[in-house]
């Protein structure tokens, strides 16, 4: 062997040695404890799920199914629930009127759930409300972790890995098949044990305390109202700038809307929101016009035009039009800041940053630390008397928690009295004095 090639070997050798090793694959859990349970779905297999969860010890995990994208509405389609000493009970609430038998049997239980604002609702719908919360989602985010998905922080925190492969499915498919029984099942299979973690981990950082403010805001807080003109979520509306055009979008949403109800299915599987904006820019007169509308499409497009081309009629013979926008007392947009209000601009520009640094020196995302709209609010309209008491009472009003006041409301306040010159689009300072 030449010296050179010794010399590559050895090279290449000692450039191997310095490879990482792959992490050894995390255990795969795919299996209940228990092995997956029957699904109740009678009034005596109900009564037993009762009894059982009442005689449990503990908190309770806690998840519920949907199937947005295929039913209407958002109701719950399967619900599971475990709790040490009584296992885990997979509860179809279909054929019940409610499930409010369950929720006496946990009354003044912990519920343990994975961003619980996406599945409270439906479950007090069903007639189920948690006496006491921990969501371990939202735990998660206030610890800092980088990934807050129920999988990702089980790999982190309890070293294996969680399978999630019927997440989307149609949960209202009946009987329901035994793989997404399984899933459904090992979805609260270690909510305890991950509960228990990341309590652990919150009270390391000083921060369980706060934590448990935020799961009770979340379990206090009452269901949102309904939406005023809900069709104005339209996706794709801000196309449209013609008012008769945007009453088209209005009539055909609601006619959708009714139908969609009517036959229990998600709206946008009879026809989606673009097939609504297409139909609307176009205005068509007749059915064969409509149905060769470019973008007008959808399974109940061609099947239920005349009641689509109904909505265009109406739309076309109104004499009172909707507006444009609706008004809100929203600011606008921050960008418009500099040339509508500069100094609302300036003490935007200097508290959001600073604000910002204080939710990285706490390991958590600025969003929790402060609704990003919170700050908006009092950056455009701050108190006429800027103190730190004004400023915490203006946070109160929008709905800032406590703790969330004692981190910022200072930080807020400072900015406030003496923001920095804000820097216009050409990097120029433009110096912008309080009062001035």
């Amino acid at each position: 062997m030449s010296a050179h090639t010794s010399e590559q070997t050895d090279s290449t050798t000692s450039a191997a040695s310095a490879v990482e090793p792959e992490a050894p694959a995390l255990p795969l859990l795919n299996e209940p404890q228990d092995g997956v349970p029957l699904v109740i779905d009678t009034r005596a297999g109900l009564e037993r799920a009762a009894a059982a969860l009442a005689a449990g010890t503990g908190p309770a995990g806690v998840d519920a199914e949907r199937a947005s994208g295929f039913r209407y509405g958002q109701r719950a389609f399967l619900v599971q629930i475990r709790r040490q000493g009584s296992g885990t009970w997979l509860i179809d609430p279909e054929p019940f009127d409610d499930l409010r038998l369950i929720d006496d049997a946990l009354a003044g239980v912990e519920w343990i759930l994975h961003a619980a604002n996406q599945d409270l609702p439906g479950l007090a719908d069903l007639g189920m409300h948690p006496s006491r919360l921990f969501d371990t989602e939202l735990a998660a985010r206030l610890a800092g972790l980088p990934r807050v998905g129920l999988a990702a922080v089980i790999e982190s925190q309890l070293g294996f890995t969680l399978a999630k492969e019927h997440s989307a499915a149609d949960w209202s498919k009946r009987p329901l098949p035994e793989p997404w029984l399984r899933y459904a099942a090992l979805d609260v299979e270690v909510l305890a044990e991950l509960r228990d973690k990341l309590a652990a981990l919150l009270d390391e950082g000083g921060k369980l305390s706060l934590a448990e403010e935020e799961f009770e805001h979340i379990r206090r807080t009452p269901a949102a109202e309904p939406r005023v003109d809900p069709w104005r979520r339209t996706s794709g509306l801000h196309q449209l700038r013609d008012r008769r055009q945007i009453a088209a979008v209005r009539q055909i949403w609601l006619e959708r809307e009714e139908l969609a109800q009517r036959r229990d299915v998600a709206p946008g599987r009879l026809i989606p929101d673009s097939a609504i904006i297409a139909a609307a820019k176009a205005m068509p007169g007749t059915v064969p016009q409509l149905l060769a509308t470019k973008g007008f499409h959808g399974r109940a497009a061609q099947k239920e035009a005349p009641r689509w081309l109904r909505s265009i009629s109406e739309a076309r013979n109104l004499t009172e039009l909707p507006p444009l926008h609706i008004p809100t007392n929203a600011p606008p947009p921050p960008r418009t800041w500099p040339e509508r209000d500069p100094e609302a601009a300036a003490r935007l520009q200097t508290a959001r940053p600073r604000v910002a640094r204080r939710a990285e020196d706490l390991g958590m995302p600025v969003e929790n630390l402060i609704t990003p709209d919170h700050l908006r609010r009092v950056a455009w309209r701050p108190p006429a008397e800027i103190s730190l008491e004004s400023v915490s009472a203006a946070l109160t009003d929008l709905g800032a928690r406590r703790w969330q006041i004692e981190q910022v409301a200072a930080i807020i306040t400072v900015a406030f009295l003496d923001p920095e010159p804000l820097i216009d689009k050409n990097q120029q300072d433009v110096r912008v004095a309080p009062g001035s």
